[in-house]
């Protein structure tokens, strides 16, 4: 209480115009002194976030507060250009803030996250909910057709609209504080069970008997379940990791029976049956009704797949242990034994040629043929953490965008891989134009003294996928903030990233790349038949662990009444409801289902699947060419990359491929159907 009434008095202090030494000091209340107004990292301290958020929330009502007393009536640049760059110091200390809490993590931080989140959500609602600021814009709206607007200045006003009215703009004022107070509880809880999984997934570490130790971290946790002669220890420490924050210190479970409902009583008021028609309606899917069909036909052939693939290992389990019935602990470890087997390829023949640098090289090489692009290390830039590797992406002799890459675990890092942003691109107001600051993170393996961080395919996968998404922010050219770069509906997102996991795949574009860590060697052809064989080689799990998280996530979402949700039951039903063979679970259990109750893809998840398809037809038009870097297909992929939400994304799709998208490359690409 004494801190928050501290910030509270130096907030004063600030909105009252006089500048204390305590005030001059915060380096957000200043330009960046730095080389393309990268944050100054080094001088920015916990103590600094509270008052540049405060202050931030002030300047920005102040700004709301002249659009709506404007006494000349509504047009599009004094009240929907106003808005939309109102907030810069808000969105600059976020930036930083937001971004540095996934990979730079405190208690500090955490505390400052759960004082200022609800600050935050009051915030947006006080503007979501602001009826005049609304009129002046639904005005402008109004007005539209005779406004002689340009294509993306339609765009923008169309998108303010909308989420005006998603934001709850068109509410009954008797029902307003609840929508506040269900705004607020939300992030609330979002946030505890973001922190509940990092924890959680912090305090375990196995101690093993060679004098190594297995944590929860995906890296070492996977090459441990794939490697393990041990069943029992495989069951104790798939145990560990499935049943994270199900009871405990870290339970998560009474969240998400609250967070579900929640949700589900928000979309109620804003006028939707449930809380994924509500997500859904700004989405290319448009209807729960759409995903499930969608979902749906991935899932028959995948499932059938994955049954085949379990009598392969029963029969190995039974091998070694008869009368043994095969369990979710064992599947990593006969699916790994067999594919070493059938392919005679395992990782550790794999990973010296896929040294992380050579990876990184290669998706860079990727985006210089098809873009362009070339990727200068600068050591002499500011960054957060000496890990954090910074590189400046030019196009030619021009500077289009800095990329941070950070790529090893961290105790204050959350787990996965991501692409973020410090600063989107845009145009300021007066035409300049503001390159983008990108941060891709991952979780990959630490080098050791004698070798570097050598990665398995998958996490070369994951790396490909990631710079697709920096990709999609580097090359935005547009206008304006809330339409550039990734700023996309949540289906057509991951398009960028999962295109570019084709490329890093590919036998031709593999041999330009993956090199043997110690001798330099290209990787021999022999071995890249082995991987490109393998390619389809335990789609049946992959494919429906995927499939079952995003029916999960939608069966969340799709309630229609409130009730008491055990997580535990819901999804055990859930499960049933499909037909998913015991021997896999859902690629995420609900207590660490980060994505959909914490980053974002509550009720869209089914993104991943959704875009799968659009990535496999749109590289099939590479591939049909005889060219995989095609500069005239290059060139119309580059433009939907650059053209962010200004235009119907699936209008952009089309201007591409010159077609809808047909799902059969995929189901090709997965050896769900023959290629002919």
């Amino acid at each position: 209480m004494k801190r928050t009434l501290i910030v509270a008095a130096a907030a004063l202090v600030l909105a009252a115009g006089c500048k204390d030494k305590k005030t001059m000091e915060n380096p957000f209340f200043s330009e960046w002194n730095t080389p393309y107004e990268i944050p100054d990292f080094s001088r920015i301290k916990t103590e600094h976030y509270l008052p540049a958020f405060e202050e931030g929330m002030r300047r920005q009502k102040a700004e709301i507060d002249s659009i709506v007393n404007n006494p000349e009536a509504p047009t599009f640049e004094n009240t929907v250009l106003a808005y939309e760059y109102s907030g810069q110091l808000l969105q600059d200390v976020s930036g930083v803030f937001f971004n540095l809490s996934e990979c730079e993590n405190s208690p500090e931080m955490e505390a400052i996250a759960e004082e200022v989140t609800p600050m935050l959500s009051a915030h947006e609602d006080d503007i979501a909910l602001n009826a005049a600021l609304f009129a002046r814009i639904k005005a402008v709206y109004d007005q539209r057709e005779g406004l002689n607007l340009s294509p993306e200045q339609r765009r923008l006003l169309e998108e303010h609209y909308k989420g005006f009215v998603r934001g709850g703009a068109n509410v009954p004022e008797a029902q307003q504080a609840r929508f506040r107070e269900l705004n607020e509880q939300i992030a609330s809880l979002t946030l505890r069970f973001a922190q509940n999984v990092l924890k959680a997934t912090n305090a375990y570490a196995k101690e093993l008997p060679d004098g190594s130790k297995v944590t929860l971290d995906v890296p070492t946790w996977e090459p441990f379940m794939q490697s393990c002669t041990d069943r029992k220890l495989r069951e104790e420490v798939w145990h560990a990791y499935a049943d994270r924050c199900c009871e405990g210190e870290f339970d998560n479970t009474k969240i998400i029976d609250t967070l579900v409902n929640l949700r589900l009583e928000r979309a109620n008021i804003l006028g939707f049956p449930t809380h994924a028609d509500w997500v859904l309606d700004d989405c290319l899917a448009k209807t729960p009704a759409n995903v499930y069909s969608c979902l749906m036909d991935i899932w028959e052939p995948a499932l059938k797949v994955a049954k085949q693939e379990r009598d392969i290992y029963q029969k190995m389990l039974e091998k070694d242990e008869p009368g043994a019935k095969l369990q979710p602990w064992d599947w990593r470890y006969y699916a790994e034994k067999y594919r070493v087997e059938k392919y005679a390829i395992d990782d550790a023949e794999v990973r010296p040629y896929f040294a992380l640098d050579s990876v990184r090289e290669g998706a860079f090489m990727v985006a210089n043929k098809l873009y362009g692009l070339t990727f200068k290390e600068r050591t002499d830039l500011p960054t957060y953490d000496k890990e954090a590797r910074c590189f400046e992406v030019m196009e030619g002799d021009s500077t289009v965008g800095i990329l941070y890459m950070d790529f090893h675990p961290r105790a204050s890092k959350r787990s996965g891989a991501w692409m973020t942003e410090f600063r989107g691109q845009h145009r300021t107001l007066d035409g300049r134009n503001v390159m983008p600051i990108i941060q891709v993170v991952c979780n990959f393996t630490k080098p050791t003294a004698d070798r570097p961080s050598l990665l398995n395919f998958d996490e070369s996968e994951t790396l490909f996928h990631e710079f697709g998404h920096a990709l999609h922010g580097l090359l935005s050219n547009c206008t304006y903030p809330s339409l550039a770069g990734t700023n996309v509906p949540r289906d057509f997102v991951e398009l960028p990233s999962q295109v570019m996991e084709n490329w890093c795949r590919h036998p031709q574009v593999m041999k330009m790349y993956a090199h043997h860590y110690q001798t330099g060697e290209a990787i021999p052809d022999a071995l890249i038949e082995k991987i490109a064989a393998a390619q389809t080689y335990g789609q049946g799990f992959m494919t429906t662990e995927l499939l079952a998280a995003s029916l999960l996530d939608m069966d969340y979402y799709s309630i229609k009444e409130k009730q008491a949700i055990d997580p535990l039951q819901f999804e055990e039903h859930a499960m049933q409801k499909i037909g998913l063979i015991p021997e896999i679970i859902s690629r995420y259990r609900s207590p660490y289902f980060q994505h959909i109750f914490t980053t974002g893809y509550d009720a869209g998840y089914y993104s991943y699947t959704w875009t799968a398809i659009l990535d496999a037809d749109a590289f099939s038009a590479f591939a049909e060419s005889g060219d995989l870097f095609n500069p005239e297909l290059a060139r119309k992929f580059r433009h939907l990359l650059a053209s962010g939400n200004t235009v119907e994304p699936m209008e952009l799709y089309r201007q591409f491929r010159g077609q809808d998208p047909s799902p059969k490359a995929l189901l090709v690409r997965k050896g769900f159907v023959p290629a002919k």
